[in-house]
């Protein structure tokens, strides 16, 4: 994975963020759903473990150092049943998350992380899975800095009805 691989996809990441803060009509106004508590730790997990896979595909040396990870980062590595679990599973959470979304934004987001897993398994070029990975992450990317408001919390910092 080359250094203009990472860094073009960083800064398509936090320009679709950024837009987020800069313009006032992110997210959509009727278009745009706000989590329930559940929906965002679902998404945070499955994002989180995702981001696991990932390194402990790309970037082993970095995954390795939290403590405990090394059966699974060979699990992933070794491409096999497990590795396809360890994707499969955070890629459902992500999707569960996004559930309450309009089935054409969710259905965008589970055709990127379909596209992501196909090319990861099927033993095509690499260079063909990373493009899927880059414009996997700015669909998502794109989704949530769009669609997606963070849940509400009352003033005691509990979340509301």
């Amino acid at each position: 994975m080359s250094s203009t691989f990472l860094v073009t996809l960083g800064v398509a990441v936090a320009i679709l963020f950024g837009l987020r803060f800069l313009l006032p009509a992110l997210p959509m106004r009727g278009h745009a759903v706000r989590l329930r508590f559940v929906d965002a730790a679902a998404l945070a997990v499955g994002l989180l473990l995702l981001a696991f896979h990932c390194f402990a595909m790309f970037f082993t040396s970095l995954a390795e150092r939290v403590p405990g990870t090394a059966t699974a980062i060979q699990d992933i590595r070794a491409l096999g049943t497990a590795s396809v679990i360890w994707y499969v599973v955070p890629a459902i959470a992500v999707l569960l998350g996004l559930r309450r979304l309009h089935w054409v934004p969710l259905g965008v987001a589970a055709l990127a992380l379909l596209s992501i897993g196909i090319t990861m398994y099927n033993g095509g070029p690499l260079d063909q899975h990373l493009a899927t990975i880059w414009v996997g992450v700015v669909l998502l990317a794109a989704t949530l800095a769009t669609l997606v408001k963070p849940p509400r919390t009352g003033a005691t910092g509990r979340r509301a009805a």
